[in-house]
């Protein structure tokens, strides 16, 4: 039964029941209340409702326009067509698009029956109201995505974690490592993986008024630009000087600490500190040394934004 989905398995079961309860209220076309029931379940509480609120205005929209044209002219495929190029076109502009086919499937009921009295217009009614109805009370039943969400959190630091590991030992050695590329693929999968699961999760609760997983989500892919560019300085690394040692070292405390956000005023200091105590070192002795020590300062620069946006995610 693993191939069996959990959005799957509700939706059989909603069909079942709306077309259960249309039939013992006695609805004609109580086939319909089941089909709008698959057209009604969504992936997150919140677009359920949203789903539900624009089918049922459309419905009433596409109620008000058929009973006038068809009471006024009459039940012929000619009336039907001009019914929905006024409906069609009224729908879109009122951003009520969702709601458009089967709101047609259930207007058609009436040109067939070429009945508009109220208690066949009620029964189309009904048919809505219970699909809907019954898509939103399964729609409460969501898997709780947290756990998964806090794995991808750990995952994410443990891979910050390691890519600053392997420039502090890119530094002292001047190699790059062969498996850095792949850790970035990860950590650009993750995050990707990661902002789904805080999208989805927002939009499983209702009353939410933020969105704290999305923005850790958005910092982390910030901090991911900043890894990218401490990367590319490496390619104009050519020589180990001290000052190369002394930010390797500070790379190694810092990859230590990530997520230990208590940890990130103290090392912002100490960096600043760090980035000071440069200029008061002996000038460079040639070309070389200067333009090293040039790239080692913007490496600095970028690990301060790190920090800076580590700082961010202490607050939220």
């Amino acid at each position: 039964m693993n191939f069996i989905g959990y959005r799957t398995l509700k939706t059989a079961l909603g069909v079942v029941i709306a077309m259960y309860i249309a039939s013992a209220l006695g609805l004609k076309d109580a086939t319909s209340a089941g089909i709008i029931t698959i057209l009604s379940l969504q992936n997150t509480r919140k677009q359920s409702i949203q789903l539900a609120i624009k089918m049922l205005c459309a419905f009433l929209l596409a109620l008000f326009l058929s009973v006038i044209l068809f009471k006024l002219y009459s039940y012929t495929p000619f009336i039907f067509g001009i019914f929905l190029l006024f409906f069609i076109s009224i729908a879109v502009r009122l951003k009520l698009q969702e709601g458009i086919v089967i709101s047609a499937v259930l207007i058609t009921h009436l040109l067939i029956e070429q009945d508009i009295q109220i208690p066949f217009l009620l029964n189309q009614l009904y048919l809505m109201i219970i699909g809907v109805a019954i898509a939103l009370i399964l729609n409460l039943f969501m898997p709780n995505l947290e756990n998964k969400f806090k794995e991808k959190q750990q995952f994410i630091e443990n891979i910050i974690s390691s890519i600053l590991l392997n420039m502090s030992e890119s530094l002292r050695n001047q190699t790059c490592s062969i498996g850095e590329n792949n850790l970035f693929t990860q950590l650009r999968r993750t995050l990707k993986e990661g902002s789904d699961i805080a999208h989805i999760n927002y939009n499983n609760r209702i009353f939410a008024t933020n969105n704290n997983h999305r923005q850790y989500m958005e910092i982390r892919e910030q901090q991911l630009n900043c890894l990218l560019n401490m990367k590319k300085h490496f390619d104009r690394l050519s020589t180990t000087y001290r000052q190369t040692i002394i930010i390797a070292d500070f790379a190694n405390k810092v990859a230590y600490s990530i997520s230990d956000y208590t940890m990130t005023n103290n090392q912002l200091t100490e960096l600043r500190n760090l980035r000071d105590s440069f200029t008061t070192m002996p000038l460079p002795q040639d070309r070389a040394e200067f333009e090293n020590r040039s790239v080692l300062y913007q490496f600095l620069n970028d690990m301060d934004e790190l920090l800076l946006l580590e700082n961010i995610l202490k607050n939220l």
